[in-house]
């Protein structure tokens, strides 16, 4: 069994953001099987798709503000169904205290029941902050558990449980079926940053075998630190990543 590789395409911003179709048609190139979008650089959904399905790209995700999400959840809908794209992501989303995540939950939970009458599933990306335990339990699992599965979904960045000190594939295995969408950003051997996904110091061969335990649809490489050109980075990882997936 394999998995369908996508790049989270916030690993490549500066790029789309001089040129979005033309990077697009590079990762393409590259053989990446799809695309999770940060941002739609002015572009309208119907321009998007036509390029998509030229390229032979498909959508894995796009990440969506959590302020979208919640207040213009209308506007969200109808741009996400003329694209083609199943899930909704929301990015990022900080609070201090317990009863601001739990009135978080609720808003995710009204708005994901409206993503699900249109088709749409709704995905919570973390990072390490919500793996900082309240009254004795991780926020992220706070999140999760406040919400029903059928209307919140998780996109589990693999480098951030670790950064927090979870191990990820346990971590994993908490929530098979609810993971759809699985991030993969290796750890540089300094702890502090990212690197080129199989250049690094995390365990991404037992990762990749518990999303297939998990029954994630997509794996999505992202990376946010590098030391080369953003493009050639994300084409060093897909191809290391291809590699794992073989021998997993």
């Amino acid at each position: 069994m394999t998995l369908p590789i996508a790049l989270q395409l916030w690993s490549v911003k500066e790029d789309a953001a001089i040129d979005f179709f033309g990077t697009l048609e590079k990762v393409a190139k590259m053989g990446y099987d799809g695309v999770e979008f940060a941002g739609y650089y002015g572009k309208n959904a119907s321009e998007i798709k036509a390029v998509l399905n030229k390229l032979g790209l498909k959508i894995a995700g796009a990440h969506v503000s959590a302020d979208q999400i919640i207040h213009y959840i209308d506007d969200v809908i109808a741009f996400e169904k003329e694209l083609g794209n199943k899930y909704v992501v929301c990015p990022w989303a900080n609070f201090t205290s317990l009863e601001e995540w739990k009135e978080f939950a609720e808003h995710l939970q009204q708005s994901g029941n409206r993503l699900a009458e249109a088709g749409i599933s709704l995905v919570y990306h973390n990072h390490a902050h919500e793996l900082v335990r309240l009254e004795s339990e991780y926020i992220l699992d706070i999140l999760l558990n406040s919400v029903p599965t059928n209307l919140l979904k998780a996109e589990l960045d693999t480098y951030w449980l670790e950064f927090s000190g979870v191990d990820a594939v346990e971590y994993m295995s908490k929530y098979k079926g609810r993971t759809p969408l699985i991030h993969l950003k290796d750890m540089a051997p300094s702890k502090e940053e990212s690197t080129e996904v199989g250049n690094g110091i995390m365990n991404i061969k037992g990762i990749v075998q518990q999303a297939k335990l998990n029954s994630a649809e997509w794996l999505i490489v992202e990376q946010e630190a590098f030391t080369k050109p953003q493009l050639e980075s994300v084409e060093i990882g897909l191809n290391n990543l291809k590699r794992i997936l073989a021998e997993a």
